[in-house]
């Protein structure tokens, strides 16, 4: 019986498209594809509602390229990009709420690959605390229902 309970968990599981790993500090998936497309179905999730990239930050790049300076020998990713960008509506409400959280934007969702992981992309993004007032605790709420929906769009 639990042989067979086991085999049908893992059928059920096999159609989940992606891991996901929340702690207090970040949300993390694990998703199968190519770096190239997983983040082009990120920035697609975030311009197609009517945000703008204002930066990619390329930190894959910059570690190989700055390793070598520092005599680091070790690959930490094959690829990984963060991009940051802001909601104007979202961003006011949370800024409004208290000028002070303007610690928490821009917003950033990272995408990476690790070596020997073939065909898994990681996406991840920072969460909010939750701090301050009612009215700033709800804000902040919104920032993350935001970062959730868009990499929903992504790894679902």
């Amino acid at each position: 019986m639990r042989a067979l309970l086991l085999g049908v968990l893992m059928v059920a599981a096999a159609g989940i498209p992606a891991q996901a790993e929340t702690l207090e500090h970040m949300k993390h998936y694990v998703v199968d594809g190519s770096f190239e497309d997983i983040r082009q179905d990120v920035e697609m999730a975030i311009t197609d509602r009517g945000m703008i990239i204002n930066n990619v930050s390329h930190i894959g790049n910059m570690l190989a390229r700055t390793g070598k300076d520092i005599g680091a020998a070790r690959q930490i990713y094959v690829e990984a990009e963060a991009l940051e960008f802001c909601s104007a509506s979202i961003s006011r409400r949370m800024m409004e709420a208290d000028p002070h959280n303007i610690v928490f934007c821009p917003y950033i969702i990272a995408v990476y690959t690790l070596p020997g992981e073939k065909d898994k992309v990681h996406v991840a993004f920072r969460r909010p605390l939750p701090v301050g007032n009612r009215e700033s605790r709800a804000a902040l709420q919104a920032v993350e229902k935001l970062l959730d929906d868009i990499v929903a769009d992504v790894v679902e």
